[in-house]
């Protein structure tokens, strides 16, 4: 009798301890699957870096429209989205258009919302993945590889992209489009604003991404918005995302930034808070335009920490019930 007795208090406490391993097992899986979920929001530096390097690299020949260095990084995008469950907003990734008489396309990722109050609402961030391609020589070199200009905000647009995708959770629609034709006067911005706003588009918000590669020094945010005084854009995304991260610009006022990057054809189609985040604030970077516009100059820390600052905030974004940023 106490032979059984002692074999069954074995087992059970065997039992227990095996269960109790195993909620412990469960517990540090659950945690550690956790950790990496945190960690799968965050922006990848070193994937960022990769990327624009590749952009902004001399296989690319400054990636002038029209060029097969474009149509390399097009394919280079289009892939990205692909391996990242970014589908095609049009019959494929490409949005055609011709200027001077040139083949160009801008590549459209998408991402439908899951609310279904607001799925038909659609929220744009994109940047141009275009350059100048040649410029003047220094030494030997003559191509203008477009790194901060804008390379930056095209990778820019990826990472999001890529965020995105991976939490599942946006209740409006998104578009990551990424413009060619900048260049040559807003051309692609202009193509698709047209062609979305005859489809009817109920566009909210466009986001715009450019030459933000390096940081700014001694203010108070971490990048300016363009057109800030023409809406409660900044206001409202710097609440969404907790910390000040958008601020004002005088010289973007004096030099109409607003008019000049592929934000604007936006605005003029729809009437809607379309508007460009940038940290080149004209004492920070001497490259534009040149053929030093090089990977080596950036500061990819700046930019993963600019990205995961945007990211929430364009997050509250798609899901807040109402329009709630609107034109002043």
């Amino acid at each position: 009798m106490k032979n059984s007795l002692f074999k069954l208090t074995a087992v059970l406490f065997a039992a227990f301890f095996l269960a109790c391993n195993s909620t412990q097992d469960k517990n540090s899986d659950d945690a550690t699957a956790q950790e990496t979920e945190i960690a799968s929001f965050e922006a990848s530096e070193a994937k960022i870096e990769e990327n624009l390097r590749f952009l902004a690299s001399d296989e690319l020949q400054g990636r002038a429209t029209g060029t097969e260095g474009i149509e390399k990084a097009a394919t280079f995008i289009e892939e990205y989205f692909q391996e990242h469950d970014v589908e095609p907003y049009f019959e494929d990734y490409r949005d055609r258009f011709e200027v001077e008489g040139k083949e160009a396309f801008n590549v459209v990722g998408f991402l439908e919302g899951n609310d279904p109050e607001l799925k038909d609402e659609f929220i744009i961030i994109g940047a141009h993945y275009d350059h100048i391609g040649f410029g003047e020589a220094v030494g030997n070199d003559s191509i203008a590889n477009g790194a901060n200009d804008n390379a930056a905000g095209t990778v820019a647009v990826m990472e999001l992209a890529r965020k995105f995708a991976l939490k599942e959770n946006n209740g409006r629609s998104i578009l990551f489009v990424l413009f060619s034709g900048e260049e040559l006067g807003l051309t692609g911005s202009e193509h698709i604003a047209k062609k979305l706003k005859a489809e009817n588009l109920d566009l909210y918000a466009v986001v715009n991404l450019e030459m933000i590669g390096i940081p700014m020094q001694g203010k108070d945010h971490m990048a300016y918005l363009t057109g800030y005084e023409n809406s409660n854009f900044a206001e409202k995304l710097n609440e969404y995302a907790g910390e000040k991260v958008l601020g004002f610009l005088p010289q973007a006022k004096e030099y109409k930034l607003f008019q000049r990057s592929d934000n604007y054809p936006f605005f003029e189609e729809f009437n809607i808070p379309a508007q460009t985040i940038s940290t080149f604030d004209f004492t920070n970077y001497e490259y534009y335009h040149h053929v030093s516009d090089e990977a080596d100059n950036m500061d990819f820390q700046h930019m993963t920490n600019l990205i995961d600052a945007v990211f929430p905030a364009i997050f509250k974004m798609t899901n807040t019930e109402e329009k709630e940023i609107k034109l002043n």
